[in-house]
């Protein structure tokens, strides 16, 4: 129990400052609407499982992602999704030897069209579910510091099909962290990748 006057003047004094505060966050908030245009981009993290030509040599990397998101009616949105992949291979192919060259890095470029459903569009945290599909291109660097485009080196160009969750989560105005995981089946040569990436970045809504 506070039994000090100054005690208990102090921490009224701080919960009022606290709900200030929040009231004031809640008010520099404005919510995109349907017709709505965000533009973010994103950081992050992918691997390949070890299945398929790629998973069998190649393994993890960075990723990069510039995605543009358009506000539909009832909670839907269709975006565009453009992203490039760096992943190492699972084994270090050493030193660069005459007439015996080694993949070394795959780098994946993935184009496509993304539909998302919303929940909970009237809140700060947006959450959503989406599906996507684009062409995917494969290009392998060599050992000896060539780019190859070879089947034979897992390169070349293909499909995909992704499945993913994340959320937005509004900091200031239209301003929000975007927050992604996906997964991407990967058709090149005719065989299925299988690619699992998490992503975090932020995303602008302009205004109509």
């Amino acid at each position: 129990m506070v039994r000090s006057p100054k005690v208990l003047g102090i921490l009224v004094l701080l919960a009022g400052a606290l709900s200030a505060g929040a009231v004031h966050a809640a008010s520099t908030i404005t919510l995109p609407r349907a017709g709505q245009v965000g533009i973010g981009i994103q950081g992050g993290y992918g691997a390949l499982l070890q299945s398929g030509r790629l998973g069998d040599t190649f393994g993890a990397g960075p990723t990069f992602a510039v995605r543009v998101r358009y506000r539909m009616r009832y909670e839907r949105g269709l975006g565009l999704s453009f992203e490039g992949q760096q992943f190492d291979t699972r084994v270090d192919p050493g030193p660069a030897v005459t007439g015996d060259e080694k993949p070394e890095k795959l780098s994946l470029v993935t184009s496509g069209l993304e539909f998302y459903q919303m929940f909970d569009t009237r809140s700060r945290t947006v959450k959503m579910v989406m599906a996507g599909l684009g062409i995917a291109q494969g290009r392998v660097r060599l050992n000896d510091g060539e780019t190859s485009f070879a089947e034979e080196d897992r390169a070349g160009d293909g499909s995909y099909l992704s499945l993913g969750a994340g959320i937005e989560r509004f900091a200031f105005r239209s301003l929000a962290y975007d927050l992604s995981f996906r997964y991407l089946a990967v058709f090149q040569n005719g065989q299925a990748n299988h690619d699992v990436q998490a992503a975090l970045g932020l995303i602008f809504y302009a205004g109509e």
